[in-house]
């Protein structure tokens, strides 16, 4: 699903190290549902706190769950602040000369243009996007300007106050803001397929720990319980496995 990140690698830890730790910390932005959000009592929520802690379960791993703004969310892996990314982050090539990846969890989903009319042209003012998502860069490099913004809300106040023609982001997290809109805003019929598919990323040093939660991945995709919490939390409309 989502995000380019233009993050330079910092500093690794030894490797081994993580997954020695009593406690696993998961990091995730906190800001993206379904994928993510905090709850009314301050929780991190949503599809990944549920699959996360099913995997923990499975891998018999004791986890622990905080957040970080997305644009510093690489680099405060790589410095030690948590141990894996559970935040709706796109496999890419880029990323993947930073962080490893275990196996998709999410399929290749669509983006989507979100915006006050279907007709709108994509070209008459700038496409607005998360800062540092591959909607972003996609933008950018296919001749259309593009205003980029801290935050997923950001992008969509955006297209509210007229500062941008339309919105680009996964279509999973624009459908259910387009239905609660009453019509003043829409998804246009134009789609993007971008990225790899979502997945957990971690530390080059730490293959013990990655290895384990891929495995956790594999289980639940075998026995139907990941399918079942993409319905439950993206509807009957979203790609699974």
């Amino acid at each position: 699903m989502k995000k380019l990140m233009l993050a330079t690698a910092l500093i690794g830890f030894s490797a081994g190290f993580a997954a020695a730790q009593d406690v696993v910390r998961l990091g995730t932005e906190g800001a993206y549902p379904p994928y993510n959000f905090i709850n009314d009592a301050g929780e991190v929520d949503g599809f990944e706190r549920k699959f996360g802690d099913e995997l923990c379960k499975r891998a018999e791993l004791s986890c622990e769950w905080t957040t970080n703004e997305w644009d510093s969310i690489i680099p405060n892996l790589q410095s030690g602040n948590y141990d894996v990314i559970i935040a709706g982050m796109s496999i890419t090539a880029e990323r993947e000369e930073i962080v490893d990846f275990t196996q998709a969890y999410i399929p290749p989903a669509s983006s989507a243009y979100l915006a006050l009319s279907m007709d709108t042209d994509l070209m008459s003012g700038p496409v607005a996007a998360q800062t540092s998502t591959i909607q972003a860069a996609f933008v950018a490099e296919n001749g259309m300007a593009v205003v980029e913004y801290a935050t997923p809300e950001e992008t969509v106040a955006a297209v509210k106050n007229g500062e941008a023609v339309a919105v680009l982001a996964d279509k999973d997290f624009l459908r259910p803001i387009a239905a609660e809109s009453g019509g003043t805003l829409v998804l246009m019929e134009r789609e993007e397929s971008i990225g790899g598919g979502v997945g957990m990323a971690f530390r080059d040093s730490d293959d013990a720990m990655r290895e384990k939660f891929d495995a956790a991945i594999t289980s639940m995709k075998e026995d139907g319980t990941l399918n079942a919490l993409i319905l439950e939390y993206f509807g009957p409309e979203s790609k699974s496995w």
